[in-house]
């Protein structure tokens, strides 16, 4: 059993006066940050801010505090330390690898996306249809919103060169067989560029195990600084075009990061290990072993609000009924518009969000009119049994 006690108390959040009596249902947008990682964020400003690597000993720190991150985060991930680089955001770390695709590619060869992905990892790549790669689209089925694999054959053949889709929807919730899908991508000699920024909150991937060639996240929604993290596979990685200055095109993990990174976020990544290795030595297991343990925790909790809302008659549950295989992230289409509604929570102490939360393509599929949007509740393993309690309560009350 996860300790919700002890979770909770590596979080600043949840003793803030100011949020007191509130519970965050808005995870999928980003996640509380915990306690390791603000104390890293802190050190380096007030310690460490200057230019890394420098011989002085304040640089030679600051630059030790990076490696740090990076080398800890691709143990946790399963892959080579300089198979992990950061960058502003997901988005922006998609868009770069989309352009060293164009260069990448011949006119007349195929790239696969989905319609339920967020934008971030379907409108990047849909560009490049203006420069002769045509885009074939692995469309969910319009009730359940489930992207089924056999649909994905059909659209494989030898001009496929990468297919992209989200390790889960942000408004689905459903958890693709990655693995799965990438060895059909690899047996028709295609490339894979996973979206996991839905996923990692609920337990960081062993992408090593995965066998993604491309795996992206965003840290400020795994409990840390507003960074993308990307892993690039070497294979790929080293015949990709350099996208970077130059002279860094030898080091992989800069050759997608065209700008400097922040130093400071960087280094508060390592802040994010630190978490979960206090979650292992506390409970007895492994950093990598707590995935397990923060996802059953997610699964007890999820499957008494999925029970509260599937059957009623006036709203629409998006993606499966049954906890087991989805996140905890739960959009309900209410037939209007759902911000209001959201606001409506907000009066009895629920903090959640309502639209379409750049999942357009996914909800107009759905028959879900995005001005409309859905209402989405998002949970993580912070979360308590009371704070769920409360939450449908509070739904009963206002729907």
């Amino acid at each position: 059993m996860l300790d919700t006690e002890f979770v909770r108390a590596q979080f600043p959040a949840f003793s803030e006066p100011s949020l007191a009596g509130q519970a965050f249902f808005e995870n999928a947008g980003g996640s509380y940050t915990c306690a390791p990682v603000i104390a890293r964020l802190t050190r380096y400003y007030t310690q460490r801010k200057v230019q890394p690597y420098a011989p002085y000993e304040a640089a030679q720190l600051a630059g030790a505090e990076m490696d740090e991150a990076r080398s800890r985060l691709a143990g946790l991930l399963g892959v080579a330390t300089d198979e992990v680089s950061f960058g502003p955001s997901t988005t922006q770390n998609t868009y770069v690898l989309a352009q060293a695709f164009r260069q990448f590619l011949q006119p007349g060869e195929a790239i696969i996306v989905t319609n339920q992905d967020h934008e971030a990892n379907t409108g990047p790549w849909r560009r490049l249809a203006d420069e002769g790669i045509e885009i074939r689209e692995w469309k969910i089925d319009p009730v359940t919103g489930h992207l089924n694999p056999q649909d994905l054959e059909p659209l494989l053949d030898d001009r496929v060169r990468l297919v992209c889709f989200p390790h889960c929807s942000n408004v689905v919730g459903e958890i693709n067989p990655v693995t799965e899908i990438t060895a059909l991508a690899h047996a028709a000699g295609a490339f894979v560029c996973v979206d996991g920024v839905s996923y990692a909150p609920h337990g960081f991937a062993d992408v090593g195990e995965l066998g993604a060639d491309i795996y992206l996240f965003s840290a400020y929604k795994t409990f840390g600084p507003h960074q993308g993290i990307m892993v690039m596979r070497r294979t790929l990685g080293e015949a990709l075009p350099n996208q970077a200055h130059f002279f860094n095109a030898d080091v992989l993990y800069k050759r997608f990061t065209p700008a400097g990174p922040d130093h400071a976020q960087v280094a508060a990544c390592a802040g994010m290990v630190d978490y979960m290795e206090l979650l292992a030595d506390h409970h007895g297991g492994t950093a990598k072993g707590m995935h397990d343990q923060m996802r059953a925790h997610e699964i007890t909790l999820l499957q008494p609000l999925l029970d509260a809302v599937r059957d009623r008659n006036d709203i629409r549950l998006i993606g499966p009924a049954q906890a087991e295989n989805r996140a905890p992230t739960v959009s309900l289409a209410l037939g209007r518009a759902a911000l209001p509604v959201a606001a409506e929570l907000a009066d009895h102490g629920i903090m959640c969000g309502g639209g379409h939360f750049y999942a357009m393509r996914a909800l107009r599929a759905l028959g879900v009119d995005p001005d409309e949007g859905v209402l989405r509740l998002s949970f993580t393993h912070y979360t308590s049994r009371e704070e769920i309690e409360h939450l449908i309560k509070a739904l009963d009350h206002v729907l």
